[in-house]
């Protein structure tokens, strides 16, 4: 994957690359093109490389990591100093699990914008996704302190989740509550409280919290691992086998379907 991964960011230089498949986003015209029909536009490095960096972003939400890959690398070719376009590239290195790209990519988005809220964040976030949780707070934490970052409910739902997997629940519950405080309703930092009260024992308010989430949002991999853990613990297999089934038909390659073959959930 690395040799893949590096190959693609070589022949970017060499505009000789394809796309592949851009669906659900529409695939990007071809420069050239747009250049002919659009002469105003922008020129200088760094609105180019926002625009680059923004449909990448747009690709990766959408899980079309190839063509996110290539307009991250695309804009960081145009202006080399641009941090949040190293940030994003970070993201998208991690989904392919290319985890040492990936945190290299943080590191140069740091140096160039040490400061930066989302950066720390999105940083923090990946931390602990391999494990390195304390180095994670830090920046996570340096986050929720910037009065200028617009989502801080974004870094304290990270905060809480990290603090989960280290076990500190009260705290965990802390940051998840208060990122609720500052956005209501939002449907990943509710399954966060699910979880945090599956793992507390807590199971009548987890399932409780977790059917509410699951009346009003479609599930996730997440949510349905989650439902099969809290029925079983409860013994209530039919619910159980209701979940086992959904996991299996939506996400069978997710993580979270794979767990379903290693025995009794944690």
């Amino acid at each position: 994957m690395r040799r893949t991964f590096l190959c693609l960011v070589v022949c970017l230089g060499l505009a000789a690359c394809s796309s592949g498949s851009v669906s659900p986003v529409a695939k990007k015209p071809v420069e050239d093109d747009v250049d002919s029909r659009q002469p105003t536009k922008p020129r200088d490095p760094r609105t180019r490389a926002k625009l680059h960096t923004e449909l990448g972003a747009m690709y990766l939400q959408a899980g079309n990591l190839t063509v996110a890959l290539e307009e991250l690398s695309i804009a960081i070719l145009i202006d080399p100093d641009y941090a949040t376009a190293y940030s994003m590239r970070g993201l998208a290195a991690y989904r392919i699990r290319e985890l040492q790209l990936a945190d290299q990519d943080f590191r140069r988005a740091l140096s160039l914008d040490g400061k930066d809220p989302e950066i720390n964040n999105n940083y923090g976030w990946f931390l602990c996704q391999v494990g390195r949780e304390k180095e994670a707070l830090g920046h996570i934490q340096a986050a929720m302190r910037n009065p200028l970052y617009k989502t801080p409910e974004k870094a304290y739902l990270n905060a809480g989740s990290c603090y989960a997997k280290i076990g500190d629940l009260a705290t965990a519950e802390g940051y998840v509550q208060q990122s609720l405080r500052i956005l209501p309703g939002n449907p990943q930092a509710l399954l966060e409280l699910a979880n945090i009260n599956y793992r507390k024992g807590d199971l009548e308010l987890a399932r409780q919290e977790l059917g509410d989430l699951l009346r009003h949002n479609e599930p996730n991999a997440e949510a349905l691992w989650l439902g099969v853990r809290i029925e079983r613990a409860l013994g209530n297999r039919s619910a159980e086998a209701r979940y086992i089934s959904q996991l299996r038909r939506k996400f069978p390659l997710s993580p979270e379907a794979q767990e379903l073959l290693k025995g009794k959930p944690e």
